[in-house]
């Protein structure tokens, strides 16, 4: 299945994908200097060691199935006549008045301290394909909110 990212969020995965690898001879030597500690079947370090190897090896895989089925998202494609992929949206709750921006971008890339909101959470799926001025409803778990979109910015 193919995974869309922008080029940022690509390589921002090689990078992690690169410092995972780099993690794999410090794991290699915790191993065999656990085993040096004799037997192996009560041995705590040598259980955690073996553990921590397997989880980085299954972070290694799964970071590498995204990589190898990524599709790059063509920026050059986009637009502001209506919220989409990658737009910035500048949106005011019309309940409180507080205004704030979204990145509208995928489910991997998505990063609520940078305000990226992944396409698949209520308020950006009901955002998508709206123009400014719209006002929109979305259920969220606190039950309904209407915000009013201001702007839409690349």
């Amino acid at each position: 299945m193919a995974s869309y990212l922008t080029q940022e969020g690509y390589d921002k995965k090689m990078q992690e994908l690169a410092e995972l690898e780099a993690q794999r001879p410090a794991i290699k030597a915790a191993i065999a200097e656990a085993r040096d500690k004799g037997d192996l079947s009560e041995n705590a370090e040598y259980d955690a060691a073996k553990e921590a190897q397997g989880m980085l090896e299954m972070k290694i895989a799964k970071l590498k199935e995204l990589v190898a089925n990524a599709r790059i998202i063509d920026d050059s494609q986009l637009n502001t006549e209506e919220v989409q992929l990658l737009n910035k949206v500048t949106i005011k709750n019309i309940a409180n008045g507080m205004t704030v921006t979204y990145t509208i971008v995928t489910e991997n890339e998505a990063n609520f301290r940078e305000n990226k909101l992944a396409s698949t959470t209520p308020i950006a799926a009901a955002l998508l394909g709206h123009k400014v001025g719209d006002k929109v409803t979305c259920k969220v778990p606190a039950g309904e909110m209407t915000f009013e979109i201001l702007k839409i910015e690349i």
